[in-house]
């Protein structure tokens, strides 16, 4: 197999996880929902299911999410000739709703996490705004990876020169796993400096990249760094599925940790991490959520040098 047919799964990875990244459950979910009033009866949700073929009706109350009807609600409902009872006999309480505005990638996690088939979205003052199924996140992801696809076969028409700086890479990491931690920031600083990317620059890229890395190795149940190389720019994406960041400022603040005595005797957790990744970055980003993982992206310009020279 050549080298470049050796880079067209970590390109596909690469390109699938900057879509979980980049599409917001906004873009995938479905805009028109059936929702019913509290007041509603089984035989109202019956008829809304079956003439549209759907298989949950969330219930809200002043346009805010109070409970959901599913199947298996209505099918108890019929078994004891209950019909009329209105919903909130019958549906769940408890449901977990997602922001429209939060990343692709924490609705694949709420897919794990939870047993749901549905949740329903809701916006920034907390109403229902949408829903969103297994079946909107297939659809999304196979359009945008046929377009992508594309893209990708145009490139291979005018492949890069051999010492090129276009590199895409996509690193998996393992919890706790400091043996191998560093790893990849060291090996993308060496192609850097291979290419003569200037010695502030490749500095500047190995400072995030590492921070990234040793971050997903000792603060999450592990996850994948992903490095987006060409003439303009060094991209790096850090992506996990671990217990979310409570508070983002926190976590920016030097000197902040909840590094565990036993990472903190491996070295690390001095709470310096995403600060010297922000500190080193042209642009910084970071979306968290509890229990649905943390995603981090940093883009480092190669065309000019900062005039900080800190950086």
């Amino acid at each position: 197999m050549s080298p470049e047919e050796n880079r067209q799964p970590l390109q596909s990875s690469l390109r699938v996880q900057e879509l979980l990244y980049g599409l917001r459950i906004s873009e995938v979910m479905t805009n028109k929902v059936f929702a019913v009033s509290k007041n509603c009866t089984m035989r109202d949700v019956r008829v809304i299911m079956r003439n549209n073929e759907i298989s949950g009706v969330p219930v809200v109350d002043s346009k805010r999410v109070v409970g959901i009807v599913t199947m298996n609600d209505l099918m108890n409902a019929l078994e004891e000739g209950r019909l009329d009872d209105c919903v909130v006999s019958w549906m769940s309480g408890e449901v977990q709703t997602l922001a429209e505005d939060m990343p692709l990638s924490f609705a694949i996690s709420a897919f794990g996490k939870f047993s749901f088939r549905q949740f329903p979205v809701v916006n920034k003052a907390n109403e229902l705004t949408g829903i969103l199924t297994f079946r909107n996140i297939n659809h999304a992801l196979i359009r945008e990876l046929s377009r992508q696809l594309r893209e990708m076969e145009q490139q291979n028409e005018n492949p890069p020169e051999p010492d090129s700086l276009q590199f895409t890479k996509v690193y998996q990491l393992a919890r706790y796993d400091f043996e191998n931690g560093g790893k990849a920031s060291s090996a993308i600083k060496k192609f850097l400096k291979l290419r003569r990317v200037p010695p502030k620059l490749v500095r500047r890229v190995a400072v995030a990249g590492y921070e990234l890395e040793i971050n997903l190795v000792a603060h999450s149940i592990g996850g994948m760094l992903s490095f987006d190389i060409n003439d303009e720019r060094v991209k790096i994406s850090s992506h996990d599925r671990g217990p979310g960041i409570e508070n983002v400022d926190d976590a920016l603040t030097e000197g902040f940790s909840t590094a565990n005595e036993w990472i903190r005797s491996q070295g690390f957790g001095a709470g310096m991490g995403l600060p010297n990744v922000k500190r080193v970055s042209d642009e910084f980003a970071i979306e968290s959520a509890v229990g649905m993982g943390t995603m981090v992206q940093a883009v480092i310009y190669l065309t000019q040098e900062k005039d900080d020279e800190n950086k």
